[in-house]
């Protein structure tokens, strides 16, 4: 849309929306999903659920061939994209680019394999690299990561294994709303936990993982207390953005509209 074209952006919104009906059939909410929890999930996702995905997954690789068709052979789009908004590897390691936009540059850096944490150590997927550092490698990492999510994905609900989806640890995880309205010590629990938070062991920690938009960071430093003395995110949004000064060096105005839109910035992050 950024470089004069609706129909593929149109296309995209309508497997965005079979995504917002999967989450909130998951988590009750369409985007503000508040689902995860310390100790595990809100709940557990039902039967009809797994079906849904399972059959999402299984016709979205033709919508992205569509969406490939009008794209990657198409003169108006590569002469937007192709050559535009070049960074080298090495200014981009220097401005602290992470995620789709440092793989666009060569360099092969995905914190699901540098740095593995749930179960991606045990899941099979490619890494996309793409040269070039351009609008144009950047769009052709991010549908590649589309594909590699789906191999992901399809994993996940092959190797899912039943059981409870959360700890239980009364003082430090929330218990079932079923609990609550029905039992006197959880009520107590949820209220203690609501109003004071969870009390962590002093100290500092820092976690990242790779979100969509790359390295997606929170350092905690705890006194003990239900909130944190001290946090800083890293978030990549606000990161990638840095680059642009040298994205449109020597390029058009016209350009600045296609970089942007490469970076892919949700500026509410950015603002943090």
């Amino acid at each position: 849309m950024d470089v004069g074209a609706l129909t593929v952006w149109m296309w995209s919104f309508r497997e965005r929306e079979k995504l917002y009906d999967i989450f909130e059939k998951i988590a009750g909410a369409r985007f503000t999903t508040s689902y995860t929890r310390i100790g595990g999930l809100a709940q557990d996702v039902t039967p009809e659920t797994l079906g849904i995905i399972h059959m999402f997954i299984n016709e979205l690789p033709e919508k992205i061939r569509e969406c490939e068709k009008l794209l990657n052979t198409n003169h108006i789009f590569l002469g937007r994209v192709d050559g535009v908004g070049s960074i080298s590897k090495e200014q981009a390691i220097d401005l602290g680019l992470t995620g789709p936009c440092l793989r666009a540059c060569g360099v092969e850096l995905d914190l699901r394999r540098a740095n593995p944490y749930l179960v991606y150590s045990d899941l099979d997927f490619n890494i996309p690299v793409y040269e070039g550092g351009d609008c144009l490698a950047r769009y052709y990492v991010r549908m590649a990561e589309i594909k590699e999510s789906i191999k992901i994905v399809r994993q996940l609900l092959e190797k899912m294994p039943a059981g409870d989806v959360k700890a239980v640890q009364p003082k430090k995880v929330l218990p079932g709303k079923h609990q609550v309205y029905t039992k006197m010590e959880e009520l107590i629990h949820d209220f203690m936990i609501v109003n004071f938070g969870v009390e962590p062991p002093q100290g500092e920690v820092y976690h990242a993982v790779e979100a969509p938009k790359g390295e997606l960071g929170f350092y905690i430093y705890s006194n003990g207390e239900g909130q944190p003395w001290r946090m800083k995110i890293r978030s990549p949004s606000f990161v990638n953005l840095q680059s642009i000064s040298v994205m449109i060096k020597g390029a058009m105005i016209s350009d600045i509209v296609a970089v942007v839109g490469s970076l892919d910035p949700v500026m509410g992050e950015a603002d943090k």
